[in-house]
């Protein structure tokens, strides 16, 4: 199997699609960032989001030399909700007037036993994972509706269908998630705007690449047997974001190397 890299680095390019502008936040490294390319790769105009500039302008760079076309839209999602909605009105602009698809892929993951999660942790979880995807989707949605087409690929994970020890709020948050990927999708679905999830599995990431060796063991016993590429993750939401989907209306696609729906021993 080829590694993430590789496969970004060789990706063909096609025109499904050519003539929409795409907002994808927390696109500075692994899952986001792999989106980014891809949807790229197929004609997007992709605004690249992440509290870092610099690495946001190193994916524009890496997309831009593909041959795609690419800007840094600069956000930190856990601060306020105006600054949030800021974020979408600059997207909009910088995408020529319209965001097509809108990818909440941002997302933050302390762990820890739950009384020792700090009040801190707390507010970022809820604020970046739940808070901010609600008001992107407040902010742009209606515009989307409004033109009668539009797409809204939410990242989850398997852990909001399965309890695990000393990780429960974030869990909870993808659980949540979930859930508003279901009512986004009743309520906009019929004015032309799809709604959709792709949850990760155990993912091999920039992030989590101290844990290498506990994502191995975690993924042995799936079905893939090996943790999933973030590149995986971004098929699915390519898939999502075209016409070859226009069915889907609030599904759940699990990308995770059947962990969360498989036992093999």
């Amino acid at each position: 199997m080829q590694t993430n890299e590789a496969v970004l680095e060789s990706l063909p390019r096609d025109d499904r699609l050519a003539g929409r502008t795409a907002l994808v936040t927390g696109a500075t490294s692994g899952i986001g960032e792999a989106i980014a390319r891809v949807l790229a790769a197929s004609g997007a105009r992709v605004a690249v989001s992440g509290r870092s500039a610099e690495r946001a302008q190193r994916v524009v760079d890496a997309i831009t030399a593909q041959g795609g076309d690419a800007v840094v839209v600069r956000a930190d999602l856990s601060d306020e909700p105006d600054t949030v909605r800021d974020l979408a009105a600059r997207a909009t602009d910088a995408l020529g007037g319209r965001v097509d698809v809108l990818v909440n892929n941002a997302g933050v993951y302390p762990g820890g036993p739950t009384a020792a999660l700090s009040d801190a942790a707390m507010q970022e979880l809820w604020a970046t994972n739940v808070r901010a995807p609600h008001v992107l989707v407040g902010e742009l949605a209606p515009a989307m509706a409004a033109r009668g087409s539009g797409v809204v690929v939410n990242v989850g994970s398997w852990m909001a269908r399965v309890g695990v020890p000393f990780m429960a709020l974030y869990p909870a948050t993808k659980a949540a998630v979930e859930q508003l990927t279901r009512a986004w999708a009743a309520e906009f679905g019929p004015s032309g705007v799809r709604v959709s999830t792709v949850a990760p599995g155990a993912t091999a990431t920039p992030g989590n690449a101290d844990s290498a060796d506990a994502l191995a063991a975690m993924t042995a016993g799936t079905p893939a047997g090996v943790p999933v590429r973030p590149v995986d993750i971004a098929f699915a939401v390519r898939w999502l974001a075209s016409d070859e989907a226009v069915f889907v209306h609030g599904g759940i696609i699990d990308v995770d190397g059947g962990v969360a729906s498989t036992r093999m021993g």
